[in-house]
């Protein structure tokens, strides 16, 4: 018996309203969609559509490994140091921290004891000479690296935010890559100097007594370094500096850091966490006239002389900043410091103008795509036709406000699936009316024709619907940037088609065949 319950009604109502209400910002211009609230906002659209700046980085994974070694190997240092072992040797080397413990067989064990215990994640081998290696096995770079990679995706993320960006996408591309397309944003300069800057800042004292010519002959002490400064000396060139290696203090303990004006010169302000500020202050305190290097990126920002102690935790970064290089470095130092440098492999600009094209490109496709299945429909099947296309136009009203629900960003692959999703929309609705005529034929009437035609078809559609999702699922899952933009609309657009073909469809076909006694179907 034809017939629809109450609360099927009711979920198409709901369904449909909710559809009609997601859909419509993309109807009206991007300034009022800024005042409407954040869940209620249009599709945005992608690179390819919008335009904008697609840059490719990748982790520079030998200086990730040292830096990791380094740190091995103080460590290792000091834990010989404070289990009282003799060693000689000890140095980085073919990857890994070796040395050589001297003594008996009882401290070789206890060398190796205490080395596993500092460094839990590495494996310790320590031979009869007393040769001991330390060294990370290939499933601990492979999780040093991914938790790498993790950070660097995070701290990106953050960047391009505060840059302002609206809607960019950042992947992770395999082991150690990252994708980051930014709509909108024509001259990637800017983005890719603030996402390129390590933002490793350290506080380090000048060595008074060795000065710069020295260092400049090669007479640096073990304990110092020669680094060169950001800023340009009287001379035109780069101011060098002769600077203790001991970190004072770590930029870690940095909490926060912002642009402001000092003797309307532009600065930075920052401010440490509470431990960042004992140490600090401790420093400052033990240290009062001499002169404290702020080292970004192995440069010397600055080297200002410690007037008196601060206690408070907070300082200011002076170095002949503009606003901009100002904010810039604000910003990256808020984010956090990346654990690795990184290298841009790729970057490339996609015009507005392309963008257009492909917009009005996709426009043309989906009309003409409509326009034909429409007319087929009609054609094909008449009355029951006209009702398909009505519930296909109600799809895309489900799919556009879909899409805009979940957040979607639309690119070219986007719109083919929705193209596609047009076609197979009605493809549910050619199965249902094809066996009703066959059941015609056999002999039904027209009210049994309709019911059977709507639940034989059901499992057919349901079967063919379920290995679809499936292979979008797996595009989905394997697939990456447009693949995965083309799997989502293809996904939404499969639930759609089946929610309008087997209930709105037959909410329409069941309200017809109540109006009266019908003779016979108009397919």
């Amino acid at each position: 018996m034809l017939y629809i319950q109450k609360w099927k009604l009711a979920l198409i109502a709901l369904v449909v309203g909710a559809g009609l209400l997601f859909a419509a910002p993309n109807l009206v211009g991007r300034e009022t969609a800024d005042r409407m609230p954040t869940w209620l906002q249009p599709l945005s659209l992608g690179l390819d559509l919008q335009g904008g700046s697609h840059l490719l980085l990748e982790l520079n994974t030998q200086e990730l490994m040292r830096d990791k070694l380094d740190g091995v190997l103080d460590v290792a240092r000091v834990t010989l140091r404070t289990e009282k072992l003799r060693y000689t040797g000890l140095a980085v080397k073919d990857g890994a921290v070796v040395a050589t413990i001297l003594g008996d067989a009882a401290e070789h064990a206890q060398a190796r004891r205490a080395l596993r215990t500092a460094v839990p994640n590495a494996e310790v081998t320590v031979g009869a000479d007393g040769a001991i290696r330390v060294a990370y096995g290939e499933a601990a770079w492979k999780q040093i690296l991914d938790g790498a990679l993790s950070t660097t995706l995070e701290i990106v993320r953050k960047r391009i935010d505060e840059l302002g960006t609206r809607e960019p996408s950042i992947q992770r591309q395999g082991d150690n890559r990252i994708v980051v397309q930014l709509p909108g944003v024509s001259d990637p300069k800017r983005a890719r100097e603030v996402i390129g800057k390590t933002a490793r800042m350290t506080f380090h004292l000048l060595d008074t007594d060795t000065s710069v010519e020295d260092a400049m002959r090669g007479r640096v002490p073990p304990g110092s370094m020669l680094l060169e400064g950001m800023n340009a000396g009287p001379n035109g060139q780069k101011q060098l500096y002769v600077v203790r290696k001991k970190v004072e203090v770590a930029g870690e303990h940095l909490v926060d850091a912002q642009p402001t004006f000092d003797q309307s010169a532009p600065v930075v302000s920052f401010r440490f966490d509470a431990l960042g500020g004992r140490i600090f202050g401790k420093v400052t305190q033990d240290n009062v006239g001499r002169n404290l290097a702020i080292v970004l990126d192995n440069k010397v920002v600055s080297a200002p002389n410690i007037r008196g102690p601060i206690l408070q935790g907070n300082g200011v970064i002076t170095g002949g900043f503009t606003v901009q290089e100002a904010n810039d470095l604000a910003l990256v130092l808020r984010s956090g410091a990346l654990p690795t440098s990184i290298t841009f492999l790729e970057e490339r600009s996609v015009g507005p103008s392309l963008g257009a094209d492909s917009i009005r490109a996709g426009t043309v496709a989906c009309l003409v795509g409509l326009a034909l299945v429409i007319a087929f429909m009609v054609v094909a099947y008449g009355l029951f036709g006209v009702f398909a296309n009505v519930a296909l136009l109600f799809n895309m009203v489900l799919l556009i406000g879909g899409l805009s629900a979940i957040g979607a960003t639309l690119t070219l692959p986007g719109i083919a699936g929705i193209v596609l999703t047009m076609g197979m929309a009605v493809d549910a609705n050619v199965l249902i009316f094809e066996r009703m005529r066959e059941e015609t034929r056999n002999g039904r009437s027209p009210l049994s024709s309709i019911e059977s035609g709507f639940d034989r078809a059901f499992a057919t559609i349901f079967d063919a619907n379920i290995t679809t999702l499936a292979a979008a699922a797996l595009l989905y899952q394997f697939g990456s940037g447009p693949v995965r933009g083309f799997a989502v609309t293809l996904s939404l657009g499969i639930l759609t088609s089946m929610f309008s073909a087997v209930l709105l469809t037959r909410l329409m076909v069941v309200l017809w065949a109540r109006r009266g006694r019908r003779a016979e179907l108009p397919i």
